[in-house]
């Protein structure tokens, strides 16, 4: 960002790693923002570096180096960095980072796995967006068992909350006698859209991991642990948030890239446009 340029004030917030442009606006609009002393108010421009932005009185930094970490969340953790109800937050899994961080998204109390993080409010709002269509895919155990009709419901869409799901993509990994483990990839981010899913279709969720975000895997990251993702990760990652259109009819999915295990697989056949 050119210092000589004046831009939105919930642009350079963003850019600065203080919050995701929709938040920024939120914390502008209750008067935590000023510029240069005065309260600032939508609409505000200003140019980073030469006009004084405060938080809560706290001033912005603009030279903070970028962080984009792959962390996973282990159940019972809240993807917030502070919780009102005292509960465990994913903050208190980067503590040792040195540095603010916040979510790319999010993965609800009950769930687990790979979860995304990042100082860098333009990355995160392009990745989280959910017209981008980012593919994420999930391993999820369900009781008693899984029909053939309720794959392909879930393939296809199902209403919930007065509105379709948009078509997935799932495949049995492993079946035995009252317990199924799918691997489901969703397209959208509706809120617990997989749980919601399988309660309209009667299947019980006994567990659920994010194993993948786009290009970037979980593989073998322990528990409570994070890493820093790769500069091919991040290309990746906003290669994919770019593509005109979301996901084209004949993209694969690199989550199932050389993949040969004739298991059951229910496939969209396209992007719902």
């Amino acid at each position: 960002m050119a210092k000589a340029e004046k831009s939105r004030l919930q642009k350079i917030l963003a850019s600065s790693g203080i919050a995701s442009r929709r938040k920024a606006e939120e914390m502008i609009s209750a008067g935590r923002v000023t510029i240069n002393g005065r309260p600032a108010k939508l609409g505000d421009s200003a140019v980073p570096g030469k006009d004084r932005i405060a938080v809560d009185g706290e001033p912005i930094a603009f030279s903070e180096e970028k962080v984009y970490l792959a962390l996973h969340k282990p159940r019972g953790f809240v993807t917030t960095m502070s919780d009102e109800k005292d509960r465990r937050c994913v903050a208190m899994l980067v503590e040792d980072l040195g540095r603010r961080v916040y979510p790319v998204g999010r993965l609800d109390k009950d769930s687990e796995g790979l979860l995304l993080m990042t100082n860098d409010g333009e990355f995160a709002n392009l990745v989280a967006h959910p017209k981008k269509h980012i593919a994420k895919t999930y391993r999820v155990t369900v009781r008693p068992a899984v029909t053939e009709d309720q794959l392909a419901r879930i393939a296809t869409g199902i209403l919930i909350d007065g509105k379709m799901t948009a078509p997935a993509k799932v495949r049995v990994l492993e079946q035995q006698q009252g317990r199924v483990v799918l691997e489901i990839v969703l397209y959208e981010g509706r809120n617990r859209e997989i749980r919601k899913m399988c309660e309209a279709l009667g299947l019980e969720v006994a567990r659920l991991k994010r194993i993948a975000v786009g290009p970037v895997r979980l593989s073998m990251l322990p528990q409570g642990k994070y890493r820093e993702l790769t500069k091919e990760e991040i290309r990746g990652l906003l290669a994919e948030a770019k593509k005109e259109g979301g996901r084209k009819k004949n993209d694969r999915d690199p989550s199932h890239a050389g993949q040969g295990t004739g298991k059951r697989t229910f496939a969209d056949s396209g992007r719902r446009r």
